[in-house]
């Protein structure tokens, strides 16, 4: 680790920028912070939610700090939207419709209806949903959970269902609604890569920095993500078509369906009778990620753009407030329609002008830096890189229609890092030659420079703690310049973890109720992604499940590929061994959970064959890493 592991102040130049930032833009306009502070109600006496074992998962009091003025070691753009996005309470959106913010990363917004409350997107953890209910509750009466609606498959929209709304409510016949391809999409990005999504996550979010005018001021889209118990109900009611309604409690709805915008199962939802609309997570107070830092599949800019133009035609004429699941509301219909006609834009603009680029031979890289936005997108708040970024954002229409290689030959071969790293800094004269120059560049204010160069003498000596006591202040100060809430994280994360070490995995979203989740096929695909290919090269095992209440799965290992067959059809080969059992079992066994020869002790399973064959074909499976290096190779 560096010799010296604490935070420095802002440089001359970021300084500079900083207050250039405050000369560009008009930071005397207050509409945003008198929307957000609209129809305020109250907020929690008590500031800090706790797990069952007392464990902080989130503090409302954590970012008071940002009532400061703008300090230097921060970019006053991120730090206005920051302020912003930290209000917390219980406010009202119209009569009947109320939005609790500021008690995790997203919002979660109660509707009224004749008996009870719809539950919209009920954030992450189980503990911030269940103090937002409880918030509610207290200022609007202790009316039941009549129904819930995810708007979409990311966590922060479903994870905290558990602290709203039980299985037994389920069993008797409260709705959860989703739109069509919620559960497979909520699960497939949530565990097949779940893992290093998560790892990332906790640099996008930087939920393990301290708040601080130094450290963690916002996400941009929230403040950061809570780290409660996260949980997952399955959908009983899906939408499938845009223009269905339905009536839950007496509270009518009329649905817009999203697919492959921020998420790649979505919707919009209208309620007639009170003039709103609820715009999920496809128009926000930021401009959103193509491709988010933590992974995902990239986005569609153009369909994105499409839905929104769609959503002015169908609810335009009908709606007086647009409000969603992060931000806060815009009040009035004209200005809601510009709000969405200027969201629509800008995603059309990045899409198309990207194309154009990439049709006149520049890379992605030559993308991102010459691209400009038009002067009237720029000037309005809302369209702001806050959370995704207009140079990750042509990356990834770039890595949508190209793929990864930019066609440069010299690139589609390349050393891996820690190989190109050594190379890189012998033929620059060794390490002590490399960083005495990065020294310079740093005291010059490039520190873009610095942390691309430096990152070789690293890579090349992990162990050189005079490269990464550089690496990290020159990542720390792109991190005070940065309007941008993830990339500020991203940098500050890397600086932390370069002088403490690792912090691991902070906010983990695979759990049991995933895994439950998950069909029998996903089960199946997810063990094949375990699979170490190069230890079970030369393994040949057959193993035939036959379920007591569904059909038989033939589980092939074979080239060190994993797979699997429904039935007893031709593609099923003869197996080792056979062993009947029932579903849960199964799933049990798989998932680690028990052993194959204590079900068949215990007359819970039977076997013909040679049972061994079992515990060697999960014997292969590779265990993740929720800790694997970033920013060290």
């Amino acid at each position: 680790m560096p010799q010296n592991s604490e935070s420095r102040p802002a440089e001359r130049s970021i300084v500079q920028a900083n207050a250039a930032m405050l000369r560009r833009f008009p930071f005397d306009d207050t509409r945003d912070f008198d929307d957000a502070r609209h129809g305020f109600m109250g907020t929690a006496d008590e500031p800090v939610i706790r797990n069952a074992e007392g464990r902080t998962v989130w503090d409302l009091d954590a970012y008071g700090f940002l009532a400061q003025d703008c300090p230097e070691t921060a970019n006053p753009s991120l730090w206005r939207q920051s302020r912003l996005a930290a209000e917390h309470g219980l406010f009202e959106v119209v009569e009947g419709i109320y939005q609790v913010r500021g008690f995790d990363l997203s919002n979660m917004t109660v509707v009224e209806g004749d008996r009870g409350a719809l539950v919209i997107d009920p954030l992450i953890s189980a503990e911030t949903a269940a103090a937002a209910l409880a918030l509610y509750r207290a200022h609007r009466g202790d009316r039941p959970v009549t129904g819930v609606l995810y708007t979409h498959s990311h966590a922060d929209h479903f994870g905290g269902v558990r602290g709203v709304l039980s299985d037994e409510e389920v069993a008797a016949g409260v709705p959860v609604i989703a739109p069509r391809g919620f559960l497979e999409h909520a699960v497939s990005e949530n565990v097949y890569a779940g893992t290093a999504m998560a790892r990332r996550a906790a640099y996008m979010y930087g939920a393990a920095l301290p708040k601080g005018e130094r450290g963690q001021i916002g996400a941009g889209l929230g403040q950061t993500t809570s780290t409660g118990s996260v949980g997952l109900i399955p959908p009983t009611l899906d939408i499938t078509r845009t223009g269905q309604t339905e009536t839950v409690d007496g509270i009518r709805m009329v649905f817009q369906m999203t697919p492959g915008t921020e998420a790649p199962a979505e919707l919009n939802i209208h309620f007639p009778d009170h003039a709103a609309l609820c715009m999920a997570e496809n128009a926000t107070h930021n401009l959103h990620n193509l491709l988010t830092l933590r992974g995902a599949e990239v986005r569609d800019p153009r369909e994105w753009a499409r839905y929104l133009t769609e959503a002015i035609d169908l609810f335009g004429e009908g709606t007086d407030v647009a409000f969603a699941s992060h931000h806060w509301p815009v009040r009035g219909r004209e200005r809601a329609l510009e709000f969405l006609s200027e969201q629509r834009d800008v995603y059309a603009y990045l899409h198309d002008q990207t194309l154009r680029m990439l049709n006149q031979g520049l890379t992605p890289l030559e993308i991102a830096e010459t691209i400009q936005m038009p002067p009237a997108l720029e000037k309005a708040w809302h369209t702001h890189g806050y959370y995704g970024s207009v140079s990750h954002n042509t990356k990834a229409v770039y890595q949508r229609y190209l793929g990864w290689f930019d066609g440069n030959p010299a690139h589609l071969w390349e050393h891996p890092p820690v190989e190109a790293a050594k190379r890189y800094v012998d033929f620059m004269g060794g390490a002590e030659d490399v960083l005495r120059r990065a020294r310079q560049s740093f005291a010059d204010g490039d520190f873009r420079w610095v942390v691309q160069v430096v990152n070789h003498v690293v890579f090349a000596d992990p162990d050189n703690t005079e490269a990464l006591a550089l690496q990290a202040d020159a990542l720390e100060q792109l991190g005070y310049g940065s309007e941008n809430g993830t990339w500020r994280n991203f940098y500050l994360m890397g600086a932390l973890e370069l002088r403490q070490g690792s912090v691991g995995t902070p906010t983990v979203t695979s759990s049991t109720d995933f895994l439950s989740a998950l069909t029998l096929d996903q089960v199946f695909d997810t063990l094949a992604i375990r699979v170490d290919g190069p230890r079970c090269w030369d393994a040949d095992i057959t193993v035939r499940w036959n379920l007591k209440d569904a059909d038989a799965v033939t589980l092939r290992l074979r080239n060190g590929v994993l797979t699997h067959v429904r039935g007893n059809g031709p593609a099923a080969a003869p197996p080792d061994v056979e062993v009947t059992l029932g579903e849960a079992d199964l799933r049990g066994l798989l998932f680690g959970q028990m052993e194959a020869s204590d079900l068949v002790r215990q007359g819970r399973a039977e076997t013909e064959g040679d049972l061994g064959k079992v515990t060697e074909l999960l014997g292969y499976l590779g265990t993740p890493d929720p800790d694997f290096a970033i920013v060290t190779p």
